[in-house]
């Protein structure tokens, strides 16, 4: 088996030459970027390229770029608020330019794919479990509107979007990063609230995120991202949903600490996951690919079709870049006030990956 159906990490803001041969053999589906990768913005648009130059079909190259703390970009240009922010300050306007300028930053760049927004209803905004500060809200209908536009506008830029995390990280009371938490509600009881976003906003959603979360009344066997009961049996066979599913990092503590290498990756694929996420351990794929053997021509169809709306990056320039970053600082002014954008300045604000 190939890595057709995997979204792969890479190492720094070069590809090395292991690096460049492992990938033009293995033919992943794509990519994802972290902050370990950024330097500048010219220093992306050529790893973007050579991302690019490597494949056979134009890859989804993908990124977490959320707006707060999840803005990868942040040592380099103008850093957003997050989406809380956004959700509780801002007009229908302001987040509709913040989609968009999102989308153009990430297009300049040649990144395709954006794992934004969070459709998690955030029902524990103290606990540690990943999410502070991400959610566009804790009220169904108040996330479909703002994390819609934000949605909507961002996909006019040709940045495809994936709503995350399914069926739902908003009631983890631990954090997936580092151990698997566990939700006890029933099917009903996620279909009051957290699942409404995704049933709102699904047919514009390019991909939806699996969550590594155990609801042991949908699946008492296997976390979310896993579990062909809740991937194929809810949401791709009870809510027909068309687009991708991946898998969140399968190198999250959830997972690394539960399933083995190669076995994470099998278990996802038959489980009804399109593409699964390995981010950051990438020595052992090729040995675990060998011994994974799962053919499912829909889901190849599927990852094709999307592979049809991604369009060629614009040329890179200079001033293009300074036009968005100035609009985007302009907007987070607005927004959070100009005396509160002073104090909070990016190089003041730790990067963490997400």
């Amino acid at each position: 088996m190939n890595a057709a159906r995997l979204i792969v990490g890479l190492s720094g803001p070069e590809l090395t030459a292991d690096e460049a041969a492992l990938f033009r053999d293995l033919q992943p589906a794509g990519y994802i970027l972290f902050s370990r990768n950024l330097v500048s913005a010219p220093q992306i648009r050529d790893l973007t390229d050579a991302l690019t130059a490597l494949s056979t079909d134009r890859p989804l190259i993908s990124i977490d770029q959320e707006g707060g703390r999840v803005w990868r970009t942040r040592e380099f240009s103008c850093a957003p608020p997050d989406a809380a922010t956004f959700a509780t300050k801002a007009t229908s306007t302001q987040i509709a330019q913040f989609g968009a300028f999102t989308g153009q930053l990430l297009e300049l760049l040649g990144i395709n794919l954006n794992f934004a927004p969070v459709l998690d209803l955030d029902h524990f905004p103290d606990q540690n479990n990943g999410l502070r500060g991400r959610c566009w809200g804790n009220d169904s209908q108040s996330v479909i509107n703002t994390a819609g536009v934000f949605n909507r506008w961002m996909r006019k830029q040709n940045v495809l979007s994936c709503g995350k995390h399914f069926p739902t990280n908003g009631l983890a009371l631990s954090d997936p990063h580092h151990d698997l938490p566990v939700a006890d509600v029933s099917l009903e009881q996620l279909l009051k609230e957290d699942l409404i976003p995704y049933t709102a906003l699904m047919p514009e959603l390019d991909a939806i995120m699996a969550c590594h979360l155990s609801f042991p009344q949908l699946d008492p066997d296997m976390p979310a991202s896993l579990s062909r009961r809740i991937l194929t049996g809810l949401l791709r066979d009870q809510f027909d949903y068309k687009g991708l599913i991946l898998t969140d990092d399968l190198d999250m503590g959830a997972i690394v600490q539960n399933y083995g290498r190669g076995n994470d990756i099998k278990l996802a694929l038959e489980a009804g996951a399109d593409i699964a996420l390995v981010c950051h351990e990438m020595a052992s794929l090729p040995a675990a690919l060998d011994k994974i053997d799962v053919h499912d021509p829909e889901s190849l169809e599927r990852i094709a079709k999307q592979r049809l709306k991604l369009k060629r990056a614009p040329d890179f320039t200079q001033s293009r870049w300074d036009q968005i970053n100035g609009q985007l600082t302009d907007l987070t002014r607005e927004v959070i006030g100009r005396e509160r954008f002073e104090i909070d300045r990016p190089a003041q604000s730790p990067v963490e990956e997400y």
